[in-house]
């Protein structure tokens, strides 16, 4: 029923991963500040700006959207849902990018070939994202239940989130790096934005093609978060796949913009463990406690910007301590 609304959608996403990689980042080049910055809002406001798509095709039934026993029915509904899956999404993601800093930082790749492993790194988890959102809604419009699972498994990873002083990668402990180095010889030195190159009569990955497997493996780690949450606000697939991508688009920039000042947010961990904290146990009470969306929304947009500025405000208390 929604078959044009998903090809419109494919094609949308194709067309802005090829302008971004073939038009704006055709060469290999250190990422400033300002030009992060510039396309980090550019995806948000197109990621913003899609809800306003949402309303129109969920109010109007375009594709047949609005219409399935699981859609949600009205425009306005489905922007809200949107917007605050697109929030919990984005939100989540802050983890991904604390990652992305120690594994760049651990093999020493120079700012110049970052964009080059995100952007692949990235490709790869709108792949996996639509493989578990398709696995895990295709479940649970079959086995309702199936919501408090995923509840519970969201209370283990706060459990986890609130015990965890230090996030530590050691990419020797990696399953998934061990078992290719075991298939494939890797060199320990760069060769500038090349993932594999050849060394006599064999080719050889670098430690660019090795960051990318730590990357793409911990998202595939972390996506077991943010994609259950994402379920405790709506089923609908198009919303869930729909805001998660978008949300993931953006991530690329804006951790160039944070990558630098990761240090200075030292409480927005305990924002975001709040945050699952919250939709855990949502999930949990579905049966015996609505909440609204737009309450959802509210409370998600608080506790980020709250945990975002107390963060700031304790930093400049420690300047001044100083």
């Amino acid at each position: 029923m929604h078959l044009s609304a998903w090809i419109g959608f494919i094609i949308l996403m194709g067309l802005l991963i090829a302008l971004d990689l073939g038009v704006f980042h055709r060469k290999a080049h250190a990422v400033g500040s300002r030009e992060a910055l510039k396309w980090s809002l550019f995806w948000i406001a197109l990621g913003v700006g899609f809800s306003g798509l949402i309303y129109l095709a969920y109010e109007n039934h375009w594709s047949g959207l609005g219409l399935a026993a699981y859609d949600l029915p009205s425009g306005k509904e489905a922007l809200i849902t949107y917007l605050t899956s697109y929030l919990i999404e984005k939100s989540l993601s802050l983890d991904n990018i604390f990652v992305m800093s120690l594994v760049f930082s651990y093999f020493r790749i120079p700012p110049k070939y970052q964009h080059e492993v995100l952007f692949w790194g990235i490709l790869g988890a709108i792949f996996f994202r639509g493989l578990m959102i398709g696995g895990g809604l295709f479940l649970l419009h079959r086995f309702d239940w199936l919501m408090y699972v995923f509840g519970l498994i969201l209370l283990y990873s706060v459990y986890k989130m609130w015990r965890m002083e230090d996030t530590e990668i050691d990419p020797r402990k990696n399953p998934v790096v061990n078992f290719f180095k075991k298939l494939f010889p890797v060199t320990h030195q760069l060769h500038g934005d090349k993932f594999f190159v050849r060394k006599k009569k064999y080719r050889v990955a670098t430690p660019l093609f090795i960051a990318l497997l730590v990357i793409e493996t911990t998202d595939i780690v972390f996506a077991f978060d943010s994609v259950p949450a994402i379920f405790a606000i709506t089923t609908d697939p198009f919303i869930v796949y729909s805001s998660n991508i978008f949300a993931i688009l953006g991530l690329r920039a804006l951790y160039f913009v944070l990558s630098a000042m990761i240090d200075r947010f030292q409480y927005l961990e305990k924002s975001l463990t709040l945050i699952l904290l919250f939709i855990a146990l949502k999930m949990l009470a579905k049966d015996v406690l609505h909440i609204p969306t737009q309450f959802s929304l509210l409370f998600i947009l608080l506790v980020l910007v709250f945990g975002i500025l107390y963060s700031l405000k304790h930093e400049k208390s420690q300047k001044h301590a100083e």
